[in-house]
Order: C-alpha cells, then structure tokens, then sequence
C-alpha cells in the first residue's frame, strides 16, 4: 500500500501534466509492483508463466520484467529463508525456556492408588483359594486407566515425539498378596507396559533402591504416586527422604488431574530439587524435614511427671520455654524405680511413627535400677532369621535403615524374636539347599531350643563393621548363604556378624 501511495505522489503530476513517457513509466512500475505482490501467494514459476503466455506488454519490457522478477524472487526467498530461521531461533529459544522436566521414572502403587479395593480386603476369596478377576473384584480407577491408554497410545504413534519416550515406569507395592498383585497386572494387560516391578511386604525404601539399582535412575529422577502419606503404614513421607518426588492421592488416581498437575509440579519442582516434597492430591506441594538429632548427644533435666499405670512421664530441661521431653519406662534401666524430681540424663530419638521426639537410654543420677542387671540395646528379627542368626548360620545382617550404622564394632546386643514368621515365601530354604544343606539340617536351624520362642530376647549379639553393598555383590551365592536370602530380598547395608550366644533364658520383652 504504501509502495502505491509512494508511485502515485512521485507520477501524479506528471499524469496530469499528459506526459506520456512518465505515463507510460507509471503503468510499467505498477503492474511490476502488481507481479510483486503477486509473488507473496503465487510460486515465481506461475506468475513467469503468466506474464510469458499472456504477453499483454511488449517483449522488450517482458525481458526487463522478467529479470526484475528473477531477482526479486531470490530477494524474496533470501528474506523468507531468515525469516524462517530468526523465527525458528524464536522458537526454539522459547522452547527451551518453558520447557517442562518429565520424570525419568514414574512409580505407582497398586492398592487404592492404580486400582480398588485393597487386595487385603478380599478375604472371602483368599479363604475360598480364589484369584481375583480384574473389572470383577478388582477395577483400576477410570482416570488412571484413561492415562495409561492413552500414554500407551501416544508411544505406539509418536514414538521419540512423545513426552513419555525417554520415561520408564514401575511399580512399588507392599501387598502381602504377591502373586495375584502379579496376576491382576497380567489381567489388565499391563504386565509389558512396565518396566520394573517390586511387589513385596516390607520398606518401601527398599523397593525404590532396588529400583535406582535396577534402573540406574536417580531418586530425584522419579515421581512416585502412593495413598498413604506417614505414619506406621506411611509410603510417600520415608520415599520423599531418599529425594524423590512423591504425589500423596489418599483417594486414588481418581482424577486425571492429579496426574498432569503432579507432572506439571514434577517440572517447577525439578529445578531445585528439595528433598522432602509432597504433592497433595489437589496440587499442594509440601515439605516435611527430619529432625537432625545428634546421636551422641546428652541432655540433663528432672522428671517433671510419671504415670505409672501407662508407663511413661515428661523429662523437663533446657530454657524455660523448651518443650518438655517424653520418656517411656522402656528407655529406663531396667528394675530403675523413677519419681518426680528425679534428676536424669538422657539422648533424644524422633520417632517416625508419630512424628515426634522421645528421649533414649535415660539415666538417673543417683543410679537407679538393680545391681544385678545390666541396661543392653535390643533389635528385633522374625522367624526363620532370628533362629538362623542365633543357631550361627546368618553371618550378615542386611537392612535398607541405618539401624546399626552408629554402632561401632564390638557392640553387643540383644537379639529378641519377633511375633510373627517373616513372609519370604520360603525362598530361604533355595538359599540354604544351594549350599548343600538337607532339609533335617535346615529345620534345626530354622528351630529354636526349648524355653525359647516368640517375644523373648534370645541371645546376645555382637556385630561387626557396617557397609554399603551394591545388587552385584549382593547376589554373589556366598553373600546370599551369609545372609539367608537372596540379593534383591537382602537390604543395601549389610552388618556383620561377630559373635552370637544364646542367654541362659529367654527372658520376655514387651512392646
């Protein structure tokens, strides 16, 4: 517009003074600019072919035309080309700066987060030996289905385009129902849509480092969904130590909100990576902290009150407005006889359970309890690992905790035994037997002697060095036999055994 505005202030006088030269120059320019303009929504090749067939102007400014076009064009692809990369350069440096993190692995559980109900809730067909048949006694919920289909969609068309190629996904599950965790995932056809799966009792620490093990994914390269956030049966608080990102959806997948809001946060998180972050169902992120206690630190104070019918009372010490500090009969000497105003030393543990700090090993000053007693840390192990630990089979104890870390070599302590017979699926007796053992010499390890059994302290216990062990060595068969279990059952740090003797008497220990 502005080219034609200028033709006609520069022609005007001319047109009106007749000149027929300028006149002439006039039309040459506009149909010129006319063919430019032309160029902007016509390939050259048509508008060289309508202006060579039409020949509407003579041939000598046909020529003229022509080379004037044929270096426009080249202009004009010159300029298109920069334009079309300045706009690329754009382009990619927004990109690259509202680009969104994605998760390297992405890890549900099963129970009330993939599906529903609880497996635990379907006695009535574990009592009648029953499997559970998917979208019958167990269905996933539909947004969490949705997701998946559709992920499975985008992989299968998109392939290194998706969001998702670079992504691994697993499965972390505490079930005690094994095999039809495993069965339920072959039902709904999502055995191969992921790549690892642990599916047994116990930490859920444990399953995310056989996962980091398996996969060689760091934990803050993972985004974890999970139901249950602390406490006792708490899933997301001890997995978001270790610094992955975990999405607490007390209710489910049931929205498919919750999945794209957590991968939206997983991207703002990823940055900074703090540890301890929670992602509510409703896209509230959190963080909880531990308490950094120093294990070898003493605290003076005086009893300030005891309940004796509960077994328990409050410690008061420090400034005047430091909290007071709870203490449980359990952490006195044993026989000591305490009452208020007792004067006490004492160590400070935070209990994961209750999210609280209690005091440890308290002392009185004047001594307390019975001389003919002595105060003696005791750990806890079920059978058949207790009994193979105090017969002298079980050599090394393994653990993903640091329940032995702080304790040097030579430390002696009481080895009690569990109510309850830890879930192995007797995968024990594969270990025992590729050492050569029969089944008699394997039940008189297994076995306790008599006077001793269930919730007693057995023996006494004297460990040796901790450390850190990886999958490899932990599958080495001989490492397998010291532990009595295979390597992905066993823990990341491994204790030693020193020296184990049975006590005279098991003597019963409560709580």
């Amino acid at each position: 517009i502005i080219d034609f505005i200028c033709l006609a202030i520069n022609y005007f006088p001319s047109f009106l003074l007749g000149s027929s030269i300028m006149f002439a120059k006039l039309l040459k320019d506009l149909f010129f600019l006319g063919v430019v303009v032309l160029l902007q929504s016509s390939s050259p090749v048509t508008v060289l072919g309508f202006v060579s067939t039409t020949r509407i102007i003579p041939a000598s400014l046909y020529n003229h035309l022509k080379n004037k076009i044929r270096t426009k064009v080249q202009q004009s692809h010159i300029r298109t080309l920069a334009s079309s990369l300045e706009s690329s350069a754009l382009h990619a440096t927004d990109a690259s700066s509202t680009s969104t993190a994605v998760p390297s692995l992405i890890v549900l559980d099963l129970d009330n987060t993939l599906w529903t109900p609880e497996l635990y809730q379907l006695r009535k067909l574990e009592r009648n030996k029953q499997y559970p048949v998917a979208n019958k006694d167990v269905k996933l919920f539909p947004a969490i289905q949705s997701i998946l289909s559709s992920i499975k969609k985008d992989l299968a068309s998109n392939g290194g385009s998706s969001i998702y190629s670079e992504t691994k996904f697993a499965i972390a599950s505490r079930t005690k129902s094994v095999e039809w965790a495993h069965d339920l995932l072959k039902q709904f056809d999502l055995t191969d849509f992921f790549h690892y799966v642990e599916i047994f009792p116990g930490d859920k620490k444990r399953h995310f480092a056989n996962l980091k093990s398996q996969s060689g994914i760091d934990y803050h390269d993972m985004l974890f969904f999970d139901d249950s956030r602390d406490g006792r049966y708490g899933n997301c608080e001890p997995v978001s130590e270790l610094g992955a990102l975990t999405v607490h959806c007390p209710n489910g997948i049931y929205e498919e909100k919750i999945w794209h809001g957590a991968i939206e946060s997983f991207g703002e998180w990823y940055t900074e990576k703090p540890a301890n972050t929670i992602i509510e169902w409703d896209g509230t992120l959190t963080t909880t902290s531990t308490p950094d206690i120093d294990p070898t630190a003493k605290f003076k104070g005086f009893v300030k009150y005891v309940n004796y019918d509960k077994r328990f009372g409050f410690i008061k010490y420090g400034s005047r407005d430091t909290k007071d500090m709870f203490f449980h009969f359990s952490s006195l000497p044993a026989g000591a006889d305490v009452e208020e105003g007792d004067e006490v030393s004492f160590g400070i543990t935070h209990d994961q359970r209750k999210g609280k700090d209690a005091a440890r090993d308290v002392e009185l000053k004047n001594g307390g309890g019975d001389a003919d007693t002595v105060n003696m840390r005791v750990f806890s192990m079920n059978l058949p690992f207790a009994a193979l630990l105090a017969n002298g089979y079980k050599t090394l104890e393994t653990r993903n905790g640091t329940m032995f870390t702080p304790y040097e070599e030579g430390t002696k302590m009481l080895l009690h035994v569990g109510q309850r017979i830890y879930p192995d699926g007797n995968r024990h007796l594969d270990v025992m037997k590729s050492g050569g053992l029969d089944d008699d010499e394997i039940n008189d390890l297994k076995s306790l002697p008599n006077g001793f059994g269930k919730g007693m302290a057995v023996a006494i216990v004297e460990i040796g060095k901790t450390y850190e062990t990886t999958l490899e060595e932990r599958c080495d068969p001989d490492f397998q036999r010291s532990v009595g279990a295979f390597g992905a059952d066993s823990g990341m740090r491994a204790t030693e055994i020193a020296r184990v003797e049975y006590l005279k008497k098991g003597v019963k220990v409560t709580g």
